[in-house]
C-alpha cells in the first residue's frame, strides 16, 4: 500500500509570495545514502526567496526549502551513521517545507541531546554562515573593527555575538530603535541607524567615525543599498564580504575601485564552499549547535508560521519587518 501523501509548500511558477501553494504530493522515499525525516521545523531564508523568484534557477514546480530538523523515520541503503529515531538537522536537504523531507546522510548532523529541534533548524544555515564568515572568509582577530549590516537580523545577531567573542569591536547598522537595542544587547560597541542617515556618503562617514577611520572588514548581506557605503568605510587593505542581497543585487563593479580605495579585497562567498566535506560540516555545525546548547550563543526566533501561512513568513522576511529567525512548522 502506498504511503499517505505529504503536505508541502510548492512553487508552481516563479514569482512573489502569492505564487506559493500548499499541495498534497506523493510521499518521498529515501534513496541510497539518504534519510527520510519527519520535519519538526524548516528555516525561512533569502536563498528560498531567490529560488522562488528564479534568481537562483530551479525549475518549477518544486517544494521550497533546504533547511530543516526533525526525527529520522527511514533510512536508505548504505546509511550507517544514523538510525530511525535520531534527531537530525541540515541546511542542505530537499523539500524542507513539508511534513516529510529527505536529506543525504552526508549533509545531516545529529542534534545535541536536549536541544529543541526548532532551534536546531533555525541555527543551521544562518549559524554556519556566521561561523564561516568570522572564522574562515575573513578571520576576525582581537582588536579588529568590524562592520555588520542588518545586525538585528538572523545572521546579523549571530555575527555580532561571534565577532565579539573573538575580541572584535563591532560597528552595527540597523533600521529602527528596537533593532538598535538588540544590537547593543548582543555586544555591538557602536550602532548606526541607517533609517536616520541620508545617502551613501553620510553612511560611510558615520561608519568611519564610529570605527576611528575605517573598518578592517565589512560583512554585508544587504547588497545594493549598502554596498558603496561598505566599500567606502574600509580602511587600507580591508575586505568587503558580500554574502547577500536583501535590498537587491549589486550592479557590476569596476575592479579599479579596489585599487584606488586602498588595495581593498572583495569576495562573494557561499556556504556550500565552506562545507567542503562531511568533516567541515560536522565541525561548523558542532561548534554552532554546542554553543547554543550551552548558552554561549543566543539565537532568537522571530516568528513561527504554520504551513498554510508560509506565504506571510516570506512577506515579512522580504519587507525586513522581522527580528531573528523565521520558521515554518509543517
Amino acid at each position: 500500500m502506498a504511503a499517505e501523501p505529504i503536505r508541502a509548500l510548492v512553487v508552481p511558477v516563479h514569482g512573489g509570495p502569492d505564487v506559493l501553494q500548499v499541495q498534497e504530493r506523493p510521499a518521498p522515499e529515501p534513496a541510497p545514502g539518504q534519510l527520510l525525516v519527519e520535519v519538526a521545523a524548516a528555516g525561512v531564508n533569502f536563498i528560498d526567496v531567490y529560488r522562488r523568484q528564479g534568481v537562483y534557477r530551479t525549475d518549477p514546480p518544486f517544494v521550497l526549502g533546504t533547511e530543516f530538523a526533525g526525527r529520522v523515520i527511514a533510512t536508505g541503503d548504505g546509511v550507517s551513521d544514523f538510525a530511525v529515531g535520531d534527531v537530525v538537522a541540515t541546511s542542505d536537504g530537499s523539500g524542507a517545507m513539508a511534513t516529510r523531507a529527505v536529506v543525504n546522510a552526508s549533509r545531516a548532523v545529529r542534534v545535541p541531546d536536549g536541544l529543541d529541534p526548532e532551534i536546531a533548524a533555525a541555527a543551521m544555515l544562518q549559524g554556519m554562515t556566521a561561523h564561516y564568515l568570522v572564522t574562515s572568509t575573513c578571520p576576525v582577530q582581537h582588536g579588529d573593527d568590524v562592520l555588520i549590516h542588518a545586525a538585528a537580523g538572523g545572521v546579523g545577531q549571530l555575527l555580532v555575538q561571534l565577532a565579539v567573542a573573538r575580541g572584535a569591536r563591532v560597528v552595527a547598522t540597523v533600521g529602527s530603535a528596537a533593532k538598535a537595542d538588540i544590537a547593543r544587547r548582543l555586544g555591538a560597541a557602536e550602532v548606526i541607524r541607517y533609517d536616520e542617515i541620508d545617502g551613501t556618503d553620510a553612511l560611510a562617514a558615520a561608519i568611519r567615525d564610529a570605527s576611528g577611520g575605517g573598518v578592517r572588514v565589512a560583512y554585508d548581506s544587504v547588497g545594493r543599498a549598502t554596498f558603496d557605503a561598505s566599500l567606502a568605510a574600509l580602511r587600507r587593505r580591508g575586505m568587503l564580504v558580500l554574502f547577500g542581497a536583501s535590498s537587491g543585487p549589486v550592479p557590476p563593479v569596476d575592479p579599479q575601485r579596489l585599487n584606488t580605495s586602498g588595495s581593498l579585497f572583495l569576495t562573494r562567498p557561499t556556504l556550500n564552499d565552506y562545507l567542503a566535506d562531511a568533516d567541515e560540516l560536522r565541525w561548523r555545525a558542532g561548534e554552532v549547535l554546542d554553543s547554543i546548547a550551552d548558552g554561549r550563543l543566543h539565537l532568537e526566533i522571530g516568528g513561527r508560521y504554520p504551513l498554510d501561512r508560509a506565504d506571510q513568513a516570506f512577506r515579512d522576511l522580504e519587507a525586513r519587518k522581522t527580528v531573528g529567525k523565521l520558521l515554518v512548522l509543517p
